[in-house]
């Protein structure tokens, strides 16, 4: 009877092995998304770059808000996008514990920002660790380089914006009869400002053109009368200059004071010289001064067209390189978002889907695409943006206009620069 009772047993529990293994698997649990998307902007706000953090701040709200105004993130029903911001504050460990604090109290699905380069370096640790998308808005080669897994940099490097200024230089002053036969390089002694005359210098050695001093100084000089006179001494025909702002006004004064100029000095970088706020505080000593740009202002799409006359229309000058770059990363951030709401809708919002789908991105029109100075946006797997832009603006009776490349000119450039006299 036991024996009878035990194979009864046993067939019971082999049938009902056996309907468990013929039906179907269960589906995976669609993940609860929620009400918002949180996005964190950490920027330095505080500190002698904070001009530059409040145009990434003013960027990425304009952007988040035309993104709500958009429909909000269509392939996850409308969800809007709600926006944080932290105070980088003003080193590498402020960066980082205010990346970490935005992190522990808002748990947002991405941050734009941090600005500068170390600050990026560092703070990405904090999001790598955390599995946090960060949209990068610095410059230094090295940031896509140390092997982050959730850091993406839509804009080019510092490399990119050295070269660009080379060639500005040497293209404008062939197509101008000017003869540049040397040069010298002029940087604040920071990853950034050595990137950008690396990318200068590189190219000026491909064209074997001499350089005939290279300058490196702190970027919190209060007097830069010895530089000056280094440079008088050397003479050479154009000077390619990489400062951040308050050394930018510090030296383009020098050089007012002292009345010496070359040919050509044009800046590299992205930072001061032809910004507003320089502008403002360098008066006349502005004139004629160019810079190179992540972001082009003058791009001549809807998308583009409206967020230059929203910022204009709220703080009275144009966006430039902080507030452009912020608006297109947050651009960037909108189409991987609606990536990732098609392609993996049960759970968009993980961090490995999200960053798929940044990979995945090949942006060739839209919003993003529209406010690059280049015309394509597509990431490599280290994170890098293959298609770089890069622009160079000249303070034009004191106003910032774009100059080169010629295709994407407002005007035509000022060269040699009009405070030049010839011995």
């Amino acid at each position: 009877m036991q024996r009878k009772a035990f194979q009864a047993l046993l067939i019971l529990v082999m049938t009902a092995m056996m309907l468990g293994a013929c039906s179907p698997a269960a589906a995976p649990q669609k993940a609860t998304l929620p009400d918002v998307i949180t996005v964190g902007v950490v920027e330095p706000l505080t500190g002698d770059f904070a001009v530059f953090g409040k145009q990434g701040e003013i960027g990425a709200e304009l952007a988040i808000q035309d993104i709500n105004d958009m429909g909000g993130i269509k392939s996850m029903g409308g969800k809007k996008l709600k926006i944080v911001v932290e105070d980088a504050g003003g080193t590498p460990d402020t960066a980082t514990l205010a990346t970490q604090d935005m992190i522990t109290k808002n748990h947002p699905t991405a941050i734009l920002g941090e600005y500068i380069s170390r600050f990026v370096m560092a703070a990405s640790a904090v999001t790598d660790r955390n599995k946090v998308i960060l949209i990068a808005d610095a410059l230094v080669p090295q940031i896509t380089q140390m092997g982050r897994q959730y850091l993406f940099r839509p804009g080019p490097t510092a490399s990119d914006h050295g070269a660009l200024a080379y060639h500005f230089v040497m293209d404008t002053a062939k197509a101008t009869g000017v003869s540049i036969k040397t040069l010298a390089f002029l940087n604040e002694d920071s990853a950034n400002g050595l990137a950008n005359t690396l990318g200068a210098t590189t190219a000026a050695l491909t064209d074997k053109i001499p350089v005939v001093s290279s300058i490196e100084y702190s970027y919190d000089i209060t007097d830069a009368t010895q530089i000056v006179q280094q440079l008088k001494t050397a003479n050479p025909d154009a000077i390619i200059s990489t400062p951040y702002f308050n050394d930018g006004i510090v030296l383009a004064k020098a050089f007012k004071e002292a009345g010496y100029y070359p040919k050509f000095i044009a800046g590299a970088g992205a930072c001061g010289y032809v910004d507003p706020d320089s502008i403002k505080a360098l008066g006349s000593a502005a004139e004629g001064l160019s810079m190179t740009y992540s972001y082009n202002p003058a791009k001549n799409t809807p998308q583009n067209n409206k967020f230059v006359s929203e910022y204009k229309a709220k703080y009275g000058v144009i966006p430039t390189e902080g507030a452009g770059m912020n608006y297109y990363g947050a651009m960037t951030l909108y189409e991987a978002l609606e990536y990732s709401g098609t392609n993996f809708p049960n759970d968009p919002l993980n961090a490995d889907n999200l960053r798929a789908s940044f990979l995945a991105l090949d942006l060739k029109s839209g919003p993003a695409e529209e406010t690059y100075p280049s015309n394509e946006i597509k990431f490599d797997a280290t994170g890098q943006n293959i298609h770089p832009g890069v622009i160079v603006m000249q303070v034009q009776n004191g106003q910032p206009v774009v100059v080169y490349p010629p295709d994407e000119a407002q005007a035509k450039p000022i060269f040699p620069n009009p405070y030049y006299k010839a011995q």
